[in-house]
Formats: structure tokens, sequence, C-alpha cells
């Protein structure tokens, strides 16, 4: 998710696996402008990203050789203008008694500087957990131990991609709206599609499932 616009960018079904993730960026990649910067990204602990993030934003490169035993692997270093932190739950006997927040790969007051205007210059990811409470309550298949769930990886990602295209064009954000001086009404709704610039109006269901895809 875009933490400006709350565009729901990319999801991918699988495994806890740094190849799975990796899939995932390289998703993200794949939709990115290449004249664009490199994202901030923020996520939980979860120790899979920081591999897959170096998979897809890292360079090979050799070590000096120092003259002495075996010449050394090369390795993966990350892009000088990749920027992850992380929010780190500490636990103590099981229970949630405090937030750690770690910068792994950038500088923190580049990190800081980038958030202000989105998130106050703080390192969060109440967005996305809000986000996940949003998908919960608007899939079945999402709540957990009911029969709804899903028997079919194709047919689960397939309900995804249509709450994907759903969320970002069709459902209106409280926190994306704009106010309007003409007009009876104070406020403009606008979904994350809108907020982006994708589109100039919040799309009606019947014109989501009408959309033909341009061929490319």
């Amino acid at each position: 998710m875009k933490a400006g616009t709350r565009l729901f960018i990319s999801h991918h079904e699988g495994g806890r696996t740094s190849e799975d993730a990796t899939e995932l960026f390289e998703d993200i990649e794949r939709k990115r402008d290449p004249d664009s910067q490199i994202p901030l990204f923020i996520s939980d602990d979860w120790d899979p990203f920081e591999e897959a993030l170096l998979n897809v934003y890292g360079n090979l490169e050799q070590p000096s050789y120092k003259g002495v035993g075996r010449k050394p692997n090369t390795v993966l270093v990350p892009k000088e203008e990749l920027r992850y932190a992380q929010v780190c739950k500490k636990r103590e006997h099981g229970s949630i008694v405090g937030m750690v927040k770690r910068v792994v790969f950038g500088d923190l007051n580049d990190i800081l500087e980038i958030l202000g205007a989105d998130s106050d210059g703080k390192i969060s990811t109440s967005y996305i957990e809000r986000f996940n409470l949003t998908i919960r309550n608007s899939l079945a298949r999402f709540i957990r131990r009911t029969m709804n769930f899903s028997k079919k990886r194709k047919i689960h990602t397939k309900i995804v991609d249509f709450l994907q295209a759903w969320y970002n064009f069709v459902k209106p954000h409280k926190s994306l709206r704009a106010s309007q001086i003409d007009g009876n009404r104070k406020w403009k709704q606008r979904t994350p599609a809108m907020a982006e610039g994708l589109t100039d109006h919040i799309w009606k269901l019947e014109e989501l499932l009408m959309f033909r895809i341009p061929v490319q």
C-alpha cells in the first residue's frame, strides 16, 4: 500500500518464505516508473522481507582481496537509494510490552523526512494494519476458522484481484476527501485511484465489471 494515497498496489498469495516475498517486491518493481525513486518500505519484523528487498534492490559487489587466503565471494549490497524500516513488537510472557523501530537500509533522518508529510514523521505500519481489518471485514474468506476459507489458490487470487480493484476505484476513503467551495457539499469524496491520479471520478460497480482492459 502507498501511504500517501492509500493505493492498494500489489498482493501475493503464497507461503511465508523469502521466495514469496521476492515475488511480491518484483511485482511492485514492475509497476514502478523507472524514472521514479525507489519507494520507502516499512513493515513488521518479518525477516524474509529484508532478504527479498536485497534480491530485488541489491547489487552484487566483489569485496576487496587482501592477498591472504581465498578471494572473498561476491555479496549482495543494497542500492544507495533503498530505504527500509521495521516496527518490531517487544514481547514478554506472550504479551506486547513495547514497540522498537529499526532502520534496516538507509539513513534515519532521510526516512523521517520522507515520512514527514504522510505520517507526521513517525515510522509506523498503522495504515496497512487498518487495511488488514478492511480486508477481513470485506471478504469472508479472510475470517479465521470458518467454512468460508478459499479451497483453491487460483480462485483466491482472483477474488483478491477484484477486492484490489474495488478498493482502489469504487470505495471512497474518508481520509482522502477534499474540501470544495462550489456546490452544496463541503467535501468531495475520493478513492485511492482518484488521489493517485488514475481516474477523475468514483467508479460504480457496474463500470468496474464492464471495464475492458487495453491490450498491451
